[in-house]
């Protein structure tokens, strides 16, 4: 079994609803995606899946959530914005857009850092 992995960051603010605490109040964070990438076979040139596209995938989604409150930003105003749902929606987008690379190549799982030592991941 292989894996690769790509890391991307990005910056955004939101806020907690039904949290009863200070995070409940509008913050921001500078937060670190992951995506790991697994699968038994590599492609005929030997990758498992091109960093570059893994790459562009990721900074597809994190256009749409850069420097904004995510409150405002679907699936957040109607979601709340944790750092869990943050991470499944990075693997549902994601993995609408991964293509080519060796057959068994599939996203294994998204991970979420919204500080250097919090962080969410999500896998089916």
């Amino acid at each position: 079994m292989f894996q690769v992995s790509v890391e991307e960051t990005f910056s955004a603010g939101h806020a907690l609803r039904g949290y009863k605490g200070k995070c409940e109040n509008p913050h921001g964070h500078n937060y670190k995606v992951q995506v790991l990438l697994e699968g038994a076979a590599l492609d005929s040139i030997g990758l498992l899946y091109d960093f570059t596209h893994v790459r562009k995938v990721l900074k597809d989604v994190i256009l749409r959530v850069d420097h904004k409150f995510l409150n405002d930003q679907p699936p957040f105003d109607t979601l709340n914005p944790s750092a869990e749902n943050i991470a499944k929606y990075f693997f549902d987008e994601a993995a609408k857009k991964m293509h080519g690379g060796a057959a068994s190549a599939r996203i294994k799982s998204i991970t979420v850092w919204e500080t250097d030592t919090t962080s969410a991941t999500y896998w089916p």
